[in-house]
């Protein structure tokens, strides 16, 4: 949904209304998450508005958005105007064997694997393993199943929509999000709000 705002109609800003109702829970995971300084990647960063608001209470860090939607892009950039501490978005596709950054020293993922095919959380997997030095933070948000189980009927209902729209996408398992992730090892599982979890992965 655009974020309409009728005194600039070029606004190119679009609105996610989870964002608002998820940024500040994530935000208290970032803040014991994250480096005290360095770059921070987001993939898949979707409007822009997490981007926007995590720069702000981070700025010791360099923020870098990306996302593959060109609108989504536009969004960004709308959204991060006048954040020094904000990079401009990169197009960057999460499967591909090349992403156009050298390093990071976090990587976020929010909302993403979930609505993706899978080759996009393994290509996130590999393409952070390339980026991070050891130690440092993968951060995924969003609804698991645990144990081959959902942790809600909410979630159930979710995954089916999902699978519904497209059959390559649907809620994974924290199970094979693990195993799957090679070159990492799982840190921190984080109860959120609305059967969301967070999941902290260390380069290993």
């Amino acid at each position: 949904m655009s974020l309409f705002d009728p005194f600039n109609p070029d606004d190119a800003r679009k609105h996610a209304p989870a964002t608002e109702r998820n940024r500040a829970p994530i935000l208290e995971v970032l803040r014991r998450v994250l480096p005290d300084e360095g770059v921070i990647l987001e993939v898949a960063s979707g409007t822009g508005q997490h981007a926007a608001f995590f720069a702000e209470a981070f700025p010791g860090l360099t923020w870098q958005p990306s996302d593959p939607d060109p609108e989504l892009r536009a969004s960004i950039r709308a959204w991060t105007a006048g954040i020094g501490n904000v990079r401009p978005p990169l197009e960057l596709d999460a499967s591909a064997e090349d992403w156009p950054v050298e390093r990071a020293d976090a990587v976020v993922c929010i909302n993403m694997i979930h609505i993706a095919p899978w080759e996009a959380g393994l290509g996130l997997f590999k393409g952070a393993a390339r980026l991070l030095p050891t130690g440092a933070p993968l951060l995924l948000y969003g609804p698991f199943m645990r144990d081959g189980r959902h942790t809600a009927p909410s979630n159930a209902e979710f995954d089916a929509s999902l699978k519904a729209r497209n059959p390559a996408w649907g809620v994974r398992d924290l199970g094979e999000v693990e195993r799957a992730a090679a070159g990492f090892t799982l840190a921190d599982v984080v109860e959120m709000p609305a059967n969301n979890l967070t999941v902290v992965l260390r380069r290993a």
